[in-house]
């Protein structure tokens, strides 16, 4: 089994197309991480000596100083500095999701045109980091998986025209469960299987420190405050949206509502970056990011499958991994992430009860 790895990379480059200090980035990103030269060289594997003079050729490019270093409280990025080490992390942030999904597409093409026998399971599923260490341990394993990130609505129509095999969402648990479930709910069909994964905790991503004092969604319609939304058809936008209204929030004063990222790591770095004060979104990318993070509800991550298809030999070692311990484990490190049902079973439809109206209707009949 072949292994692909593509890996999010961009480059400055002068007008004549000619490469600008090549590596910089990397080197800028390291000193804003560890607060250090030595320390950021360690990481870029490159000598102290070269590492100086990547800077002095960028400052030279630039025609302004990249880092200031600090007498005896090692280096910090400048403004200038810090905008670059940004755009690399949040370049990264909005691309790698849909790199990962990619590469398990062209490892399927290279098994396929081995003849390799083995099944490869076909996954759809909404960015999540349960997901991502899933997606590790099936590779760690050499179980072969087809996985493309989509938001929720995408992933649930792919999984009904039977492009892919199974399909990951998530709900909230609580008291706006049945109004984002009714979204779902007249397409669950009687015969689908919920696998449970993990829960998780959405909330705000707010600036370290939270200097603009932002506690919960009233905040984020006051003078000032900058906000960075997620798009349409994902279910965080959802939840999202749902919350606004339950607070009363319009969201014509929100500003920045209209501004949006398309991973829970862009929103991350999209407020890491100062661009924005907030982002709504989950735990583990605002504590990678430094940020600050309120939590305002729970909701569970799950995987929906066909009862047909539960005997499959692809599917069943894909929920032995899910019940494995050393997953759960790894999970379990995850900020606001609680593995401990993964892989539990229920019937789709407990989750998604039919419509009030549907079920008079089959009562009716009865």
């Amino acid at each position: 089994m072949f292994k692909v790895a593509i890996d999010a990379h961009w480059q400055l480059r002068r007008q004549d197309g000619t490469p600008l200090v090549p590596r910089l980035t990397a080197l800028l990103v390291g000193i804003q991480q560890t607060g250090t030269l030595a320390a950021a060289c360690r990481i870029a594997g490159l000598t102290y000596r070269y590492a100086w003079g990547l800077l002095r050729d960028g400052e030279r490019a630039f025609g302004h100083p990249l880092v200031a270093s600090q007498r005896g409280r090692g280096a910090k990025l400048t403004a200038l500095g810090e905008r670059l080490a940004w755009a690399d992390q949040r370049i990264a942030a909005r691309l790698t999701p849909l790199l990962e999904s990619l590469a398990t597409e062209v490892e399927s093409e290279i098994e396929r045109a081995l003849s390799v026998i083995q099944p490869v399971l076909r996954v759809h599923a909404t960015h999540g980091f349960a997901v991502e260490t899933l997606r590790q341990f099936l590779a760690g394993r050499q179980i072969p998986i087809d996985l493309k990130y989509r938001d929720s609505d995408e992933a649930l129509t792919a999984f009904i025209d039977r492009q892919c095999d199974v399909v990951g969402l998530h709900l909230p648990i609580g008291e706006l469960e049945s109004e984002v479930a009714a979204h779902y709910a007249p397409r669950i069909q009687h015969d689908w299987t919920l696998i449970h994964v993990a829960t998780r905790r959405p909330g705000l991503a707010v600036a370290r420190g939270n200097p603009k004092g932002i506690l919960s969604l009233a905040d984020l319609a006051r003078d000032g405050v900058r906000f960075v939304n997620r798009q349409s058809g994902s279910g965080t936008r959802l939840l999202f949206d749902l919350l606004l209204s339950r607070a009363g929030v319009d969201t014509r004063a929100i500003e920045g509502y209209e501004i949006l990222e398309y991973t829970h790591a862009a929103v991350a770095a999209y407020v890491g970056s100062g661009m924005a004060d907030a982002g709504f979104g989950l735990e583990v990318p605002a504590r990678r990011f430094g940020l600050d993070f309120v939590p305002l509800v729970t909701e569970r991550y799950f995987f929906l499958c066909r009862n047909e298809f539960l005997a499959d030999p692809a599917m069943q070692q894909f929920e032995s991994v899910l019940r494995d311990a050393a997953f759960r484990a790894q999970v379990a490190q995850l900020p606001g992430y609680d593995p401990s049902a993964a892989g539990d079973t229920e019937p789709a439809r407990n989750a998604f009860p039919p419509p009030v109206r549907s079920r008079r209707k089959a009562a009716a009949i009865a």
